[in-house]
């Protein structure tokens, strides 16, 4: 795991348990081709390792494609979803030279829906998101608020190559699940309103959601991608035991100060709260 992530896993177990809730683990596996073999357990060892017991077996999405392909079929059938066959290439020439175009600007809403194979290429299936409001509960922070035509737009929910997309089988977790909160990085706030997106569509509120602060060093720069990817193995290669990488990452994120040593239970009795964002934004 990133030691973003794994910092993450700690907070979000930290408030499950403060809560005295349930801490549930799902493994986001439905991108095959990009599975590594042995992943998910050291994701699992890592856990493990650090004292971050779940609740329940461990959920894989990719055991789940049933569940999600019941939702896509629901929401075809109720008139909810078209057909795009848009490619990134002529979305990423219609975006520039203003950078990635975030909005689908609808080129395929209108068209006839034709569900087949053309040019040997099937479509991606996109959600007709109807023109509203999207709003969420924030743990520490403003109330989420996105508008769904201008900030979201038609989403992708079953990709051009037949994996599920990410957003379709997220909001499907939670809603199954019965998830109440949501512990995650800031960094996936814009991804929430693509999520409350879906569950609307599926007649249900989302859950609450906490979004904590990207790990950054003391000159304020984030978290380099080659500090994170080197993960608990490189903290165990230094030397660090469960109680040295605990008092590491609590400290990152402000919650003992910088060379605390304790075990998992002992941080749960110092803290009452998770760390607010440093800038999340309703933007």
């Amino acid at each position: 795991m990133h030691l973003g992530n794994l910092r993450t896993a700690l907070v979000s177990w930290l408030d499950a348990r403060r809560q005295g809730g349930q801490w549930l683990l799902r493994l986001d596996d439905l991108d095959t081709p990009r599975n590594r073999a042995g992943a998910a357990a050291s994701i699992l060892d890592d856990l493990q390792w650090l004292g971050l017991d779940w609740d329940g077996a461990p959920v894989f999405q990719s055991q789940r494609r049933g569940l999600y392909a019941s939702v896509l079929s629901a929401l075809r059938r109720d008139g909810l979803l078209y057909p795009c066959r848009c490619s990134r290439r002529l979305l990423a020439d219609i975006s520039a030279p203003h950078g990635s175009l975030s909005v689908y600007p609808g080129f395929c809403r209108g068209l006839t829906p034709l569900w087949g194979p053309q040019n040997q290429r099937l479509p991606s299936w996109r959600l007709r998101l109807p023109p509203r409001p999207l709003v969420w509960q924030e743990q520490v922070a403003a109330e989420g608020h996105m508008e769904a035509a201008h900030q979201v737009g038609d989403l992708v929910l079953r990709r051009a190559d037949g994996l599920i997309a990410y957003h379709l089988a997220t909001a499907v977790d939670e809603l199954a699940l019965g998830i109440s909160d949501v512990v995650r990085g800031a960094d996936l706030w814009s991804s929430t309103g693509a999520q409350v997106a879906v569950m609307a569509v599926l007649g249900h509120s989302p859950p609450r959601y906490g979004h904590v602060p990207l790990w950054h060093d003391q000159h304020g720069h984030r978290l380099s991608k080659r500090e994170g990817s080197q993960g608990l193995p490189g903290l165990r290669a230094q030397g660090l035991d469960p109680p040295g990488v605990i008092g590491l990452l609590a400290a990152s994120a402000g919650l003992v100060t910088e060379g605390s040593r304790l075990s998992i239970n002992e941080l749960l009795q110092e803290t009452h709260e998770i760390p607010a964002p440093i800038c999340p934004t309703n933007e």
